[in-house]
Formats: structure tokens, C-alpha cells, sequence
């Protein structure tokens, strides 16, 4: 792995604690909303992928895994809402 990837899966992971993230989801189990590598296959040839998962983090919602509500995330910036889509469909891989 790169030096980038890795300094950016270290900052995905800081934002998805700082926002309470891993509250409801886990990097490979599901709590209250499935897991991110969950995620990350089923959306794995969906080319509107990170799209759909940044209006998702940034507007919440409910009906693409179940009943329970996403909050909505808007207080983050776009730049660190593509960082966590991003990161979310590679699997949530752990900084190295």
C-alpha cells in the first residue's frame, strides 16, 4: 500500500470515530447498520457507488439495509465525505 492510501484510510477511520460512525457500524460485522465491507460488496459494481453513499453520510436515511434511520452527517465538509465514501467501498481497510 501507498503512503496516501494509508494517510488517507488513517484519516477515514479518525472521521468515522469523531462522528460516531462506529456506534452503528463496524469495519467487518454488523451492530445496528451493516458492515462496512458489507457495503463496500454491495456496491462493488455500482458505478454511482460513491454518489449515492455520500448523499447517504451526508442526509442519513432508511430502506437500503433495514428500518433503523442513518443520522444524517451534515456538519462534514465534501472533501472529508468523499474521503469516507471512498474508504467504506475499498472495505474500510485499516491504516497500515
Amino acid at each position: 500500500m501507498n503512503s496516501q492510501a494509508s494517510t488517507d484510510d488513517a484519516k477515514a477511520m479518525a472521521l468515522a470515530k469523531q462522528n460516531a460512525c462506529l456506534g452503528c457500524h463496524a469495519v467487518d460485522k454488523k451492530i445496528v447498520g451493516p458492515s462496512f465491507q458489507s457495503v463496500a460488496k454491495k456496491y462493488a459494481k455500482d458505478p454511482n457507488a460513491k454518489a449515492f453513499l455520500k448523499n447517504k453520510i451526508l442526509k442519513g436515511g432508511s430502506g437500503s439495509w433495514g428500518v433503523v434511520p442513518m443520522p444524517a452527517s451534515a456538519k462534514l465538509s465534501d472533501a472529508d465525505v468523499s474521503l469516507l465514501a471512498g474508504w467504506i467501498l475499498r472495505g474500510a481497510p485499516s491504516p497500515n
